[in-house]
Order: structure tokens, then C-alpha cells, then sequence
């Protein structure tokens, strides 16, 4: 945790013990710390559930998001949603969904590397109150910012593995293609839903899938990874 002697609105955002007071706090801080405040409407903390098993992260917010005050709710997130939904996951009521930035950078370009840096202290406090059981990285901005680690990559080569990091040794990542790159190339869509079976896969053996409307039968022996 990063805390500025200076700065006590920025001190008691890190501070926060829970997720509501963390957003709340967040939100009214009007917060000054780079350069992309000057051109938001408002600041984009997440759409969806802070209790959810599953967190999305993304590059930034985007035009709608930005007027709406909800990540991804635009074409692309809409596109997502559909996704999802076929492999039963409801993003609004079964995941968590926020960006590596939470302001929208000018005509929707990604994020620099400082206001990705600024931006983070706010991003790691928000996972550690959430604590996903899996962070889905949506695009190669997502993963680079978030696992600095990953210096050299390829997103045909990453997308649809699952792999761990020191940064968040409790929690399983897994990269997916951004649903905008989706929108320009409908050809990657295939492997999108090939991905998103394996994700469902990976829940169902673990138990991590949100709960149907009808009891299930029992417990799958799933691969075991790191519990919360």
C-alpha cells in the first residue's frame, strides 16, 4: 500500500475496509492525480458484483462508460456480455468488472504508462477487498500494467491460459482477448468462446461457479489452487 504524507484524501481511499466505502470514497474524491481528470465526466470505478469470485479488468473507460459512470457498457462490453452469457455468467450479477485506468483517456487511446502507474495504488486496494478467486486480463494493456512481469508477449500466445503471479499469489489470472478487438476482428471470436469453456471448465471443477437457480448435486474434485 502506497500512502502520501501528503495527501489524506488518497491515504483514507487505501485505508478503506470495505468495498462500499472504498468506491464511495473513490467517487467523491474528485481525484487530481493525472492528467486524464481533465477530460472526465466522472470517475469509473466498476460495474457489477464486489462479491463475485470473478474480476475483469480492462484498459480504461470508454465514451459510455464515461457518461454512464459503469465500466464496459458500450459495443464492446455489450459483446461481452453475450459471451458470457452463453457460458451461463452473468457479468452484472456474477462478476466483478473495473480498468487499469478509472477515468477515460482522450478519443478512448490506452492508458499511459504513468496514469496506468498513478492509477494502480487505487486498482490493487480494490482487488485485495474483492479478492476474486480469478482475475480475468481483458487484452494485452490489462495484462502488461497489472503484471508488469510479463515483459514480452504475445496475446495469440497468452490468451485462454491460466497462470499465477507473485503480485497476486492468491489468486488465479487468465487472459482473454478484449471484447473491442472482438468488434475488428470477428474472426476471434472462436477462439473467444473456446476460452470462455475452458473458464467455465475451470469454475465448475472448482466450485467457483455462481450459484444456479436449483441446488446442484455435489461437489466436483476439482485442480486445486490457492483458497482465499
Amino acid at each position: 500500500m502506497q500512502l502520501d504524507f501528503f495527501d489524506t484524501t488518497h491515504n483514507t481511499i487505501l485505508t478503506t475496509q470495505s468495498y462500499d466505502r472504498f468506491k464511495r470514497e473513490l467517487i467523491e474524491s474528485n481525484c487530481t492525480r493525472c492528467d486524464l481528470h481533465k477530460g472526465r465526466t466522472q470517475i469509473v470505478v466498476d460495474r457489477g458484483n464486489s462479491k463475485s469470485n470473478i474480476m475483469l479488468i480492462g484498459e480504461g473507460p470508454g465514451e459510455n462508460e464515461d457518461k454512464q459512470g459503469k465500466a464496459f457498457v458500450g459495443r464492446a462490453g455489450q459483446l461481452m456480455d453475450e459471451l458470457f452469457l452463453e457460458i451461463g455468467i452473468d457479468t452484472s450479477r456474477d462478476t466483478l468488472i473495473a480498468n487499469i485506468v478509472k477515468c477515460r483517456p482522450p478519443e478512448n487511446r490506452a492508458p499511459h504508462q504513468e496514469e496506468a502507474k498513478t492509477c494502480m495504488v487505487f486498482l490493487k486496494h480494490q482487488i485485495s477487498l474483492v479478492r476474486p478467486k480469478i482475475i480475468l486480463l481483458l487484452g494485452a494493456t490489462a495484462l502488461k500494467y497489472l503484471v508488469p512481469s510479463k515483459t514480452k508477449f504475445s496475446m495469440n500466445d497468452e490468451a485462454g491460459k491460466f497462470f499465477t503471479a507473485p503480485e497476486f499469489s492468491e489468486t488465479l489470472l487468465m487472459v482473454l482477448y478484449h471484447p473491442a478487438y472482438l468488434l475488428y476482428d470477428a474472426r476471434k471470436k472462436t477462439p473467444m468462446r473456446e476460452h470462455l469453456l475452458s473458464l467455465r471448465e475451470l469454475l465448475k471443477q472448482n466450485d467457483w461457479l455462481p450459484p444456479p437457480p436449483v441446488a446442484n448435486g455435489s461437489r466436483s474434485a476439482g485442480i486445486s489452487f490457492p483458497t482465499r
